[in-house]
């Protein structure tokens, strides 16, 4: 996608072809840089501390981290150190665990001598089948937002399709393209008349930060909102469509996504709203049914709450980047990253195979896609 009128990815292989380099989201949207990932620990270290984020995105960085392993001892017993510390790093994203078994699998067989070269390739092609799930993901939706758009017309409203996010569920969060925000980047750049509402989601502040510098960087028209002021703008037909993004969904589909995605939900549902959901397939955990009972939700550190980073207003322009303390000091604060909202509060699934109805029917039609 676009900074600066250049096209970048959230994650590449270096130039050496033996090091990843990716964006250090932790500095967004304020400074722009880069990180070098030359070990399997760079990679747990960027994926627990944020550098990277985003369901599918981890995923592609776990699997990196793999491949970085390998090129240092490709032993079984390096491989499955690798793995277990890389599983760790994140409970709740399924993609991660889904990257990691199919880098095992596409080595463990081989020579050790085999191992690094072949773990390369199946990391090449994650990559590939990423960007072009996220592709897809986007031509689907953005049928959705074409019919709103002349929905509007035959009603003689010239007004932008308006469209409330959550969390950021863009390019930063895949390899390229995004899920949730793919639909808007194909529809802004078919010549769609549309407005994203962006949730300041916090305490991480990803919709703020993230998500608003993404839309920003393709020239969106987009507001950032407070949390809780997407009731309101519903309430006052103010939001079209909820579009957000899942790091689990299960076969039943109930979706597990950044905390506040099940309160939004429930406010488009109330008022008729529909609440579609993007994602790849990799994204789905054929083995869970109750997304309450069975996904395990990450409990973060207490300090996101307590605290809030930004950038310094400063006499001589320049970009200090602090963070403040938001409470007192013997308040207990409670960080739990991610809620599930029941498929019954689902309009449909907007997958790299179709737009699918929120039912475990539904979600098995993918095996019947082409």
């Amino acid at each position: 996608m676009n900074i600066g009128n250049k096209a970048w990815r959230s994650i590449w292989l270096g130039e050496d072809g033996c090091s990843v380099g990716v964006i250090d989201q932790r500095k967004l949207p304020h400074v722009f840089k880069t990180k070098t990932l030359r070990t399997w620990q760079d990679a747990a270290d960027a994926i627990k501390s944020m550098v990277v984020r985003g369901a599918p995105l981890i995923g592609v960085t776990g699997a990196y981290g793999l491949m970085l392993a390998l090129q240092s001892d490709a032993t079984d017993k390096a491989l499955n150190i690798a793995i277990k510390n890389l599983m760790a790093t994140r409970p709740t994203a399924v993609n991660l665990r889904w990257a990691l078994e199919r880098m095992r699998k596409a080595v463990f067989l081989l020579p050790q001598s085999e191992r690094a070269e072949a773990a390369k390739r199946e990391v090449g092609l994650i990559v590939a089948e990423d960007v072009a799930c996220c592709d897809a993901i986007g031509t689907y939706g953005l049928s959705i937002l074409q019919k709103l758009a002349e929905d509007k017309c035959l009603k003689g409203e010239d007004l932008p399709i308006q469209i409330l996010t959550h969390c950021n569920a863009g390019w930063l969060a895949t390899v390229d393209w995004g899920t949730a925000l793919a639909p808007i980047y194909k529809a802004f750049r078919k010549g769609v008349n549309l407005h994203v509402w962006v949730d300041e989601t916090r305490p991480r502040n990803q919709g703020a930060s993230l998500t608003s510098y993404e839309l920003g960087c393709e020239g969106i028209p987009h507001t950032v909102i407070v949390d809780n002021a997407g009731g309101y703008l519903m309430q006052n037909n103010q939001v079209d469509l909820v579009l957000v993004g899942t790091d689990r969904t299960t076969k039943t589909g109930d979706v597990c996504n950044k905390i506040g995605t099940y309160l939004k939900a429930l406010a488009a549902y109330d008022n008729n709203i529909p609440f579609y959901v993007a994602l790849p397939i990799s994204t789905i955990d054929w083995s869970i049914k109750e997304g309450l009972a069975e996904i395990p939700i990450e409990i973060r550190s207490e300090n996101e709450v307590k605290q809030i980073p930004g950038r310094l207003l400063s006499l001589n322009g320049g970009v200090d980047i602090a963070s403040v303390k938001l409470v007192p000091d013997f308040a207990k604060t409670f960080n739990p990253a991610f809620d599930i909202t029941p498929a019954r509060l689902v309009t449909a699934f907007i997958t790299d195979k179709g737009i699918l109805a929120a039912t475990e029917e539904g979600l098995e039609a993918i095996y019947s896609c082409s």
